[in-house]
């Protein structure tokens, strides 16, 4: 009997009202949000995704893979990575990629970052 999935992701914003509209806004994510084929539908505290990998991993604690002021990273999964960093740029969000991320075998990377600071590193897996 194992854990199904992850259920929730909860962390501390100085402006939560404010943190959870962007969410929705930019990456359409969050309570009340639906991917695309999930299958779920629309209700006040839930969001609903599409099943699929997930890594779950401490970093060393002296990691530069993210800002060492902050404890967690989110990764998202994204099925059109250029897509989603086109809606991005011309919302006006600074977007970080670097050819070192990318692989054949593990997918394609992007870096952003929420109103507070926060890195979202956005994953397209590979096809």
């Amino acid at each position: 009997m194992g854990v199904l999935g992850m259920g929730g992701l909860f962390f501390r914003a100085n402006d939560p009202d404010a943190l959870t509209a962007w969410y929705r806004e930019h990456l359409g994510i969050g309570a009340g949000c639906v991917a695309e084929d999930s299958g779920g539908e629309v209700n006040e505290w839930t969001w609903h995704t599409q099943g699929g990998p997930m890594v779950f991993a401490p970093f060393k604690q002296a990691t530069d893979y993210f800002a060492a002021d902050k404890q967690f990273m989110i990764n998202l999964r994204v099925r059109d990575l250029e897509g989603m960093l086109e809606q991005l740029n011309a919302a006006g969000i600074d977007i970080i990629t670097n050819p070192e991320w990318d692989s054949p075998e593990v997918g394609k990377f992007a870096r952003i970052h929420d109103p507070e600071g926060n890195a979202i590193e956005l994953w397209e897996p590979p096809a």
